[in-house]
Formats: C-alpha cells, sequence, structure tokens
C-alpha cells in the first residue's frame, strides 16, 4: 500500500477526511434510463463477444460513427498502438455474516499488504473493529474506513489459506443488481488477462476476441500490456477511483514512444490504462517502466498527455471516469457523445457497448 494509506491506517481516518485530488467541477450528469443498462453479457443475448456496438466519435470535428465492435481495427491505422490493461477479474464477492447473525455481501477490492484489503461489506452501517464470519472459518476485521469514502473499509483479512485460493473455492464475481442471474468468472475476463487481481473487469477490453486481435495485427496495429488491479470504487456517483497497484514495464515503455516518434496514435483500452499511463509520466513527458501504488485522479483541471485516443464503455452519470473522459475531449464533445449514445439506444454497463474516441 501507499504511504500516504499506511500512514492514515496507523493515525486513524473518517470518511471524507481525504478530498479528492484535482477537484474540479462535478462530471456530466444526465438520466439514465433502465432500458439501456445491459443485464447479461452479450452472449447470452444471442451475439459473439465481438458483436457489441461501437460508437465512435472524433473530437477533430465533433464527427459521430454508429459501428460494431469488431470493426474497431479498421478506425485504426497501421503503426497505432493499441495499450490493454492485462489483470484478471477475481472471484471477489463472499457470503459473510455479522455476529448476530445476519448476513452481509462482502466485496474485497484491494489487496495491501500483510492480510490487509480494502473491503467494502454492502449495504450495512459498520462499526471500526467489527468482525465478519466468513466461510470455512475465515474472518475479516474492519479497521477503519477509506479515506473519503463512506463504504469501503481497510479491514484485516484472515482466510486460513493462500487468498486467490481461498477465493476460488469460496468467492463468485462482484455482480451489482442491473445485472440479471450469476455469470462464471470467464464472463467477466477479458481475453488477454494474465495477471489475477481485479475486484472488478477492466471492461472496456471485454469485447476483444482472438478475431479481432488478429485483424488488428494484421493491419499493422501494434498491441502493448500495463496491468492496473482496479478496486470497486467504480460504479458509485461523486468518488474518486481508490488507490490501485499497476505496472509498465519496459516493452510498453518502448512501445509507446516509439509510436509516439513515428508519430502514430497510443490508444488506451479502457481508464485504467490512462490511469496508469499518467502516473508513469515523466517530468521529460515520457512514459517510463514504473510500478506501484497511484492515486491518480485525472481531471479537465489536470489534463492528460499519454493518450491520443481512448476506447472506454459508457459511464455512470457523475462517475469519476467521466471527469477522466472529459479531460480527453472536453465536455462539449462528451455531452454530444453521450446525447449520440442516449438517442441511439446504446447499453451501459461492463457488459454494454463502447465507445471510441479519435
Amino acid at each position: 500500500m501507499s504511504a500516504r494509506t499506511a500512514a492514515l491506517l496507523e493515525a486513524g481516518s473518517a470518511p471524507g477526511d481525504t478530498p479528492a485530488a484535482g477537484a474540479t467541477a462535478p462530471p456530466l450528469d444526465f438520466v439514465l434510463p433502465p432500458a439501456l443498462e445491459a443485464h447479461e453479457p452479450p452472449e447470452a443475448r444471442g451475439l459473439r463477444r465481438d458483436g457489441v456496438r461501437l460508437l465512435v466519435t472524433r473530437r477533430r470535428d465533433g464527427a459521430a460513427a454508429h459501428a460494431g465492435f469488431a470493426d474497431l481495427p479498421r478506425y485504426l491505422a497501421p503503426g497505432d498502438l493499441l495499450v490493454v490493461n492485462d489483470s484478471a477479474t477475481i472471484p471477489a464477492a463472499l457470503a459473510a455474516r455479522r455476529a448476530n447473525g445476519d448476513p452481509v455481501a462482502l466485496h474485497l477490492s484491494t489487496r495491501l499488504t500483510a492480510g490487509l484489503w480494502v473491503v467494502e461489506p454492502r449495504a450495512i452501517r459498520a462499526d471500526s473493529g467489527e468482525t465478519l464470519d466468513l466461510p470455512s472459518g475465515a474472518q475479516t476485521r474492519l479497521l477503519v474506513p477509506y479515506p473519503g469514502s463512506t463504504r469501503l473499509w481497510i479491514a484485516r483479512v484472515d482466510l486460513g489459506a493462500p487468498w486467490l485460493e481461498y477465493l476460488r473455492r469460496h468467492g463468485r464475481p462482484i455482480a451489482y443488481p442491473y445485472v440479471w442471474g450469476r455469470w462464471p468468472l470467464r464472463m467477466y475476463q477479458t481475453v488477454y488477462a494474465r495477471e489475477p487481481g481485479s475486484a472488478e473487469m477492466p471492461s472496456a477490453g471485454r469485447a476483444f476476441t482472438r478475431e479481432v486481435l488478429a485483424d488488428a495485427a494484421q493491419r499493422g496495429i501494434g498491441l502493448a500490456r500495463i496491468t492496473l488491479h482496479a478496486g470497486v470504487a467504480s460504479p458509485e456517483r461523486d468518488e474518486p477511483p481508490i488507490e490501485e497497484w499497476y505496472s509498465v514495464p519496459p516493452e510498453t515503455a518502448r512501445a509507446v514512444a516509439a509510436a509516439r516518434r513515428r508519430g502514430r496514435r497510443v490508444v488506451a483500452v479502457g481508464t485504467t490504462v490512462v490511469r496508469a499511463l499518467e502516473s508513469a509520466l515523466a517530468p521529460s513527458g515520457e512514459v517510463i517502466a514504473s510500478a506501484g501504488w497511484t492515486d491518480l485522479v485525472v481531471t479537465p483541471a489536470r489534463g492528460m498527455r499519454t493518450v491520443d485516443a481512448l476506447l472506454t464503455g459508457f459511464h455512470e452519470p457523475r462517475a469519476s471516469h467521466l471527469a477522466m473522459l472529459e479531460a480527453f475531449a472536453g465536455r462539449a464533445h462528451l455531452e454530444a457523445a453521450y446525447r449520440a449514445a442516449l438517442d441511439g439506444g446504446y447499453l451501459w454497463h461492463e457488459f454494454g457497448d463502447l465507445h471510441l474516441i479519435l
């Protein structure tokens, strides 16, 4: 964990102690009709994984095009570089019980160190020091509220087994009420996932298939990887992202530099990729190999320097990710794009449609 989180754990904290970094005007607000919520994976709707829709908008002139995700490579050019997040989703939802026997849904968000996690006990008013019982005799003790959050806690999680082995045996993927039914973990993985650690799927890359990746490669489009383990803060309004562990390997830093030298575009697949690349930005303006904890919040006031195009899902009203999109594309472009998505019947959430901003 970062030094800031360690210090807060040592001293104790209360919700709201730490304001969002780079606070600015509220992110875009709008009404999301329930009919535009994706309630199940596209495969359950009779589509291929890459059969979701793709809204393509261009910052230069505001042009918009409606396409399918399988068409993505034709909107890119030889020499462009796709940067993906290879973090794999973990089955981070556990069934817990309070001391009085009441059931609690417990979401493990971010693994810190020495048995410490950021966790979310769903839909309860919890107290510091409270212990929750988990399957097979495991326990979680809530220590202090996570800074800046009214629902996340820093907790000691005693599983009695290696954490990933335990979660594979007793956990399930985190799913929110808009998702109908339960879906296996493979439905929450990207095809290139390899580093377990994300409580929630880095969903901008979910629609990629081997065929789409092969098409991109045949067109001369490069592929590079970062790792950022996404926590559970993303679905909530008015909350900044929590600290997350990331890694930008040397080969990715070199690939980004090479694309820039050739005048080609760096295309981030998801806001997690943007957060990692911006966290690895040196004072010289170059992306360098780095790894560690990031609490970076990308806002219009801060700006964005590492990315030339962005593939992303459609985000909740007032979500902090919308501030990042505004930093990249501007408020007017974002408003127009979201009007087009709402009018065009695009689907929201992790199983929904996607937006490519060029």
